[in-house]
């Protein structure tokens, strides 16, 4: 597809232009590292043309969006797949063959983006891609990781671990949002109040702690087409970044307790959770960018439709495995604290938004969460799943008169555990396993 941007002597002096302005030096003096650099945001700049145009035309045509939620994004490399996609890998090429600059050597340079791990992530970067290469209006919604799971390395036969510091050098391709920045609040209490002249129950959160969640945009493109899709990853910041009044009593831990919150949310991929503060940092992850995104996809439906009830026409949910599933009570939390729906309205619309994809029915590896860490760290998505569970239990009874079995294995809240999956599945308007087998496992269980 053809771009004004790839033509020879338009590339080859954004090239330069780029060496110049990032680094005050001529391409001769430029490394390698630097040289990837340049060579990407030139490419970028021709991306963020389709990608203004593929936004326009979202506008305009206003269809519905697909939210692909998942921990794990695994992209591979950008800067190839990018030119491949755009069909001028060969421009680009040969342009830099006559700049002196073997494009294998500067794709060497990128590390791979540490925002996934294995088959979960894989998957979810495929979707992305065939999403935007068939046209359709998605965002993926996930964290920026600071480190990946580990660099391996082989050290006397021994593995050794070693952090994944894949933003060293930076990412040409995101784009921060601070326009975009939302508030995230953990643990405290919930207030409940009564407003006598509408009648309502109104549930106001005290005593949380909060993090700005600020989003960095990344480029989906799609083959061939002009599209271009958003992976949203989000980062978190504080909302204060020094106490001063704390740091001058003394008191240094205070002074900096924001900025440590937000830097460990975000600082790796699947912490360790064979211990407790390893379980609640995981739970703090996965709310974190899922109320983030789910309060984005609200306020983008809002500012073009006023029927909140309507959601569900313009807006799906897709929950990559378990982790997003906390999405089904933060919507619903949004929408009857928010926007004042009763119950039955907010379920409604809850689902038909929320579709759930499952990756395994190993119970060791269905997420479950301690009652109480959760009900300490999210208070009200757990008073809103307690009501889930306790109607749909209800309808277990009602459908399977005295068999405790059914209970046992359907309920969403059970043994002192929430189980995440059964919320998923209780809530979905569609349920399917990876593959045609794995559902059918899935539906027989």
């Amino acid at each position: 597809m053809y771009n004004p941007r790839f033509e020879k002597a338009r590339f080859k002096k954004d090239v330069q232009d780029n060496v110049k302005r990032l680094f005050r030096k001529e391409l001769d003096e430029a490394n390698p590292q630097e040289q990837f650099q340049a060579v990407s945001y030139a490419v970028k700049e021709a991306i963020i043309d389709d990608w203004i145009e593929t936004q326009k035309k979202i506008d305009k045509e206003d269809p519905k969006i697909v939210y692909y939620m998942s921990m794990e994004f695994l992209m591979g490399r950008a800067l190839g797949n990018n030119l491949i996609n755009m069909t001028a890998y060969t421009e680009v090429k040969e342009a830099l063959d006559e700049l002196g600059i073997d494009l294998n050597a500067v794709e060497d340079q990128e590390p791979d983006p540490a925002l996934g791990n294995g088959g979960l992530g894989r998957l979810a970067a495929c979707f992305l891609d065939s999403l935007a290469s068939l046209g359709y209006a998605a965002y993926g919604c996930g964290i920026r990781y600071r480190y990946g799971m580990f660099k391996q390395k082989i050290k006397d036969g021994y593995q050794v671990e070693k952090p994944d510091n894949w933003l060293k050098h930076g990412n040409p391709f995101e784009l921060r949002r601070p326009e975009y920045a939302k508030e995230i609040r953990f643990g405290g209490n919930i207030r409940v109040e009564y407003d006598d002249a509408t009648g309502k129950t109104l549930f106001k959160q005290e005593n949380y702690d909060s993090v700005l969640a600020v989003p960095y945009d990344y480029p989906i493109v799609g083959y061939g087409n002009g599209q271009v899709n958003t992976l949203r990853i989000w980062d978190a910041e504080p909302i204060v970044d020094f106490q001063l009044e704390s740091f001058e009593r003394g008191d240094y831990h205070k002074a900096v307790e924001q900025q440590n919150l937000a830097k460990t949310i975000v600082e790796v991929l699947y912490p360790n959770d064979n211990h407790y503060a390893g379980k609640e940092l995981r739970l703090k992850q996965q709310y974190f960018f899922v109320s983030a995104s789910v309060q984005t996809a609200i306020k983008k439906y809002m500012d073009k439709n006023k029927d909140i009830k309507k959601l569900h026409e313009k807006v799906v949910f897709q929950l990559n495995d378990t982790h997003p599933t906390v999405a089904v009570a933060e919507l619903m939390r949004i929408l009857m604290d928010e926007y004042y729906l009763n119950w039955d309205e907010a379920w409604a619309v809850t689902n038909k938004c929320c579709a759930y994809t499952n990756h395994t029915i190993m119970s060791e590896a269905l997420e479950k969460w301690p009652l109480e860490l959760f009900s300490r760290l999210l208070p009200r998505c757990y008073q809103i799943i307690e009501e889930i569970n306790r109607r749909f239990v209800l309808e277990i009874q009602n459908k399977y008169p005295g068999d405790q079995d059914k209970i046992r294995n359907m309920a969403i809240i059970y043994d002192g555990q929430v189980k995440m999956a059964n919320l998923a599945i209780c809530a979905g308007f569609s349920v399917n396993g990876v593959a045609r087998l794995h559902t059918e496992i899935l539906k027989h269980q």
